[in-house]
């Protein structure tokens, strides 16, 4: 039986400990912190002028802070430090991520993002995740361009996989909705007969 009431309340709670975590973060002066991204359930917390150590130490007194603040059992769980991040919109992100001071390689770690989705060729995939490695090791937008180039020469010249041109997906009908561009619902409205042959 769906109780909306309950829905609200869960909703209206949330986004109050999102709100008080968010006050309680950045009216701390000590941390000189700043929250960038909050949802329901995470706080992307920017340290301007802070090392990655630095970035542990302030990001588990957060945590802890934040935790002790509310009621059992709503804890604030501190996850890892990217550095650099880049952060396109909700739930849209990456960058090269670290879960504790002793890590030395980072990992490169998006969510949302053409690197990790499934309605995107491979080759676009791989190649946003190269260009995206390259700006984050070096931090210039000349090697970025180089990188891409290269990538874009090795698809003129054919040393591409032809696999890496092919977004495969299940067709689930033309249940879209009418403002979303899909490559796959635009495919099966094209008559592939007047093409030519050779």
């Amino acid at each position: 039986m769906p109780c909306p009431e309950l829905a609200d309340a869960i909703v209206s709670t949330a986004r109050k400990t999102l709100e008080n975590t968010i006050k309680l973060i950045e009216q701390n002066n000590t941390w000189g912190a700043r929250v960038i991204y909050g949802d329901t359930d995470s706080v992307f917390v920017l340290l301007p002028g802070r090392n990655r150590q630095q970035a542990f130490k302030i990001g588990r007194e957060i945590a802890k802070v934040v935790s002790d603040s509310n009621p059992e059992p709503l804890k604030l769980k501190f996850e890892k430090v990217y550095f650099p991040c880049f952060l396109q919109t909700k739930k849209r992100y990456c960058g090269l991520a670290y879960e504790n001071e002793e890590q030395k390689i980072p990992f490169f770690d998006s969510k949302g993002i053409e690197t990790i989705r499934r309605d995107f060729c491979p080759l676009a995939s791989k190649s946003l995740k190269k260009c995206l490695n390259v700006l984050f090791e070096t931090k210039n937008v000349s090697l970025v361009k180089e990188k891409f180039q290269h990538i874009f020469m090795n698809v003129y010249s054919g040393k591409i996989k032809l696999n890496d041109f092919f977004q495969s997906r299940i067709y689930k009908g033309m249940n879209f909705h009418a403002n979303t561009l899909n490559p796959i619902q635009e495919l099966v409205k094209y008559d592939f007969a007047e093409l030519p042959t050779s």
